[in-house]
């Protein structure tokens, strides 16, 4: 897919990519692990709807021209969102997650302690609508922040929640650097990039 076909995505678009971010995510095990009642697609909207809003509003959010796939992107120095913003959107975070919210907190302390603290560009989400997967559109996101991460000379950073995508993101050039071992809930593989 052509680089052309990438844009940089808004408010507006949010309601169409939390839609495609919920349907590539259904089979997620950190969705699956952190929603009361198991997967709800409803609710899965509501928290991508809530992390789309932090990261318009401190990072990148890109999206291809017909929101089959999106990713949420965080430059070097931005990766942890501000809690006045965190705070701007609970009402998102309670409606998605219920009577999960101190689990899912508890989630995100577990993983922002291993958040490397070098400049890098964090990919956070990344995600392609099933029925368009396999056509490039997730690489198309991605290439384009690596490029420019190769240019500044830092690394870039992610967290995979399927282990049947580490070797996606290896094509790219990361590599697992540990792995986090959540009780009673799923793993996660913690991915590094160096810049070439």
């Amino acid at each position: 897919m052509a680089p052309s076909t990438v844009v940089r995505a808004d408010r507006a678009d949010l309601a169409r990519l939390t839609t495609t971010l919920a349907r590539a995510f259904a089979d997620d095990p950190v969705f699956h692990y952190l929603a009361p009642g198991g997967f709800d697609h409803r609710r899965a909207t509501l928290a991508f709807r809530m992390l789309g809003i932090n990261m318009i509003e401190h990072g990148e959010v890109w999206r291809t021209v017909g929101h089959e796939a999106a990713a949420y992107w965080a430059p070097p120095g931005k990766w942890s969102v501000p809690w006045t913003s965190v705070a701007k959107t609970v009402p998102l975070s309670v409606r998605a997650y219920r009577w999960k919210i101190p689990r899912a907190l508890a989630f995100l302390s577990r993983i922002e302690k291993v958040h490397p603290r070098d400049p890098h560009y964090y990919l956070e989400i990344l995600g392609t609508d099933p029925s368009e997967q396999g056509r490039g559109l997730g690489a198309s996101l991605v290439a384009p922040i690596l490029d420019r991460a190769d240019d500044e000379g830092v690394g870039a950073f992610l967290e995979s929640s399927k282990d049947t995508n580490v070797p996606y993101y290896r094509r790219f050039g990361f590599e697992v650097v540990s792995e986090i071992k959540v009780p009673i809930g799923p793993t996660i593989w913690p991915m590094w990039r160096e810049p070439r």
